[in-house]
């Protein structure tokens, strides 16, 4: 019975000390997205016609129509994975998601993206999966130490 109380309790800890360092590693992600809005904001103060002419065109883009916009979202997706852009790819699975993507789109997109690419493709598929799994609110530890996917 011991050694499952100390199990239970090192469990805790781990989880409290990974909570301490994705805090502190979201927090310096964080700073790098609020860095980089001012800048965007920032550029589109410096050049109205063509920021704002780039967002109405994605604006437009991504709406839903005869495809629906999240299909547009993850396509753009998986070509960012095929391009290796890691601000497109943490922005289009947070659109996707806000979209309505599910999981499983996501995974058939990225498969796309891997079959495209090989083996590169395949590790920056996995840097999306990574950013669909940070916005997902139920991979966190749970307040009591334990964690709702049993690890």
């Amino acid at each position: 019975m011991k050694d499952i109380e100390l199990s239970e309790k090192s469990t805790g800890l781990t989880c409290s000390a990974s909570l301490r360092e994705e805090s502190r590693m979201t927090e310096i992600e964080l700073n790098k997205e609020e860095t980089q809005e001012s800048l965007f904001a920032e550029m589109r103060r410096l050049s109205p016609k063509v920021t704002g002419g780039i967002m109405r065109a994605r604006e437009a883009t991504y709406a839903d129509g005869n495809v629906a916009g999240k299909y547009k979202l993850l396509t753009a997706l998986a070509i960012s994975v095929a391009i290796r852009c890691e601000p497109c790819i943490k922005a289009y699975v947070k659109m996707a998601k806000e979209a309505g993507a599910s999981q499983e789109e996501l995974i058939e997109f990225l498969n796309v993206a891997m079959t495209m690419q090989g083996c590169p493709g395949e590790e920056w598929a996995i840097k999306a999966y990574a950013a669909w799994k940070e916005i997902l609110p139920e991979t966190a530890c749970l307040p009591d130490g334990g964690s709702c996917c049993g690890h």
